[in-house]
């Protein structure tokens, strides 16, 4: 059985908890920048999923994001910043409440 690759475009608290439950493609970036890796993520074949930090989505044109999140190949999903609203939990609480790391202090 072969499994699709998985990446993770984002800032590096999100890329480092990836990192640590052992996603090795990983793309720490934020900004422009990581809207046009995951551009490029998307226009190739390699990766069946890819993780993007919410701070992304918000500053993706609509059209690029009307793709993203509804293409199905890869599927994109995105998961709230460190400096998520107070209604979502950071994947840095998520991390440390889960896996008892506390990913804002690893070096």
């Amino acid at each position: 059985m072969q499994f699709d690759k998985i990446a993770v475009v984002g800032e590096r608290e999100i890329a480092l908890g990836f990192e640590l439950v052992g996603v090795s493609d990983v793309f720490i970036s934020s900004g422009e920048e990581a809207v046009r890796k995951l551009g490029e993520i998307m226009e190739g074949k390699d990766y069946g999923l890819v993780i993007v930090s919410d701070s992304v989505r918000r500053i993706m044109g609509s059209a690029m994001r009307r793709t993203a999140e509804t293409v199905l190949r890869p599927l994109v999903v995105f998961v709230p910043a460190s400096n998520a609203d107070e209604n979502e939990e950071s994947v840095e609480a998520l991390a440390k409440r889960v896996l008892g790391v506390d990913i804002k202090n690893v070096k």
